[in-house]
C-alpha cells in the first residue's frame, strides 16, 4: 500500500514511520510513503497558505488552492482510483472494520492531515473525501492522526506484522499479560503471575483470557 500524506509538517513523521514495525515493513516495500507539503504548491512567492477566515473567529484558515495542488500531484503519483480520506474530529470514527475495509479495497490511500482552524471546505467539493475521526477529540494538528490511521491499517497488511494472528482480534486476546519472572518484591510486597498461566491447562487460561478481554 502507497500512502499519500498531505501535510504542511511531514517531517513530524519521520520518527514514528522511522521505528519499529512500519520501518521494517518500509524497508520490505510492504507499505510506501509519500509526502505533499502545500507550501510547495502556492502561487504565493512567500509561499504562504494560511488566511482569516471569512466571517472573523479566531485562527488561521488553510487555502484551498494549494491543497487542492497538492492532492492533484497525489492522484498523478497513484496507480489507479485513490482513496482519499480528510481528517476530521466530525467524522467517522475509525475502527478495525473500517481499516479491514482499506486493506481489501485500496492501494493508494491520500490522506490530508489539517492545522490551524481548518483547511477551506471547498477541497472537500473539488474531490471526493471520507472525513474520518481517530476519536472524540480535538488534536493541535491532523499529523498525529494520520499516524494513528497508517498504524491500524498497515499492521493489517499482510506481511507487516509477519503473523497475521499477532492481530488481537483474530485470537482470544487479553487485555492483561506476564512474563518472567513468575513472582517478585516491590517495597515489601509480593506480585505474583496468575497461577492459572502457569498450570498449563489450556481450556482454562482460554477462559482467563476471554475473562480480561
Amino acid at each position: 500500500m502507497h500512502f499519500h500524506i498531505i501535510t504542511l509538517f511531514p517531517k513530524a513523521f519521520d520518527s514514528y514511520l522511522g521505528e519499529s514495525i512500519l520501518k521494517r515493513a518500509r524497508e520490505d516495500k510492504k507499505i510506501r510513503f509519500s509526502f505533499y507539503n502545500p507550501r510547495d504548491y502556492t502561487r504565493d512567492k512567500f509561499r504562504r497558505i494560511d488566511r482569516p477566515p471569512y466571517a472573523g473567529g479566531p485562527g488561521m484558515v488553510i487555502q484551498a488552492e494549494p491543497v487542492i495542488f497538492a492532492i492533484d500531484a497525489a492522484i498523478k503519483r497513484s496507480k489507479k482510483n485513490p482513496k482519499i480520506v480528510f481528517l476530521s474530529p466530525s467524522g467517522k470514527q475509525v475502527t478495525n472494520k473500517y481499516a479491514d475495509g482499506i486493506v481489501r479495497k485500496v492501494k493508494d490511500l491520500i490522506i490530508i492531515c489539517g492545522r490551524y482552524e481548518g483547511i477551506d471546505a471547498r477541497v472537500k467539493k473539488v474531490f471526493k473525501t471520507e472525513e474520518v475521526s481517530v476519536g472524540p477529540f480535538v488534536l493541535t494538528g491532523g499529523e498525529l492522526a494520520a499516524e494513528i490511521l497508517i498504524d491500524v491499517v498497515a499492521r493489517r497488511l499482510p506481511g507487516v506484522l509477519g503473523n497475521l494472528n499477532s492481530l488481537e482480534e483474530r485470537r482470544t486476546a487479553a487485555k492483561d499479560v506476564y512474563t518472567r519472572p513468575e513472582s517478585f518484591k516491590h517495597k515489601g510486597k509480593t506480585y505474583r503471575v496468575p497461577k492459572v498461566l502457569l498450570s498449563g491447562h489450556r481450556a482454562l487460561i482460554e477462559e482467563w483470557k476471554k475473562s480480561k478481554r
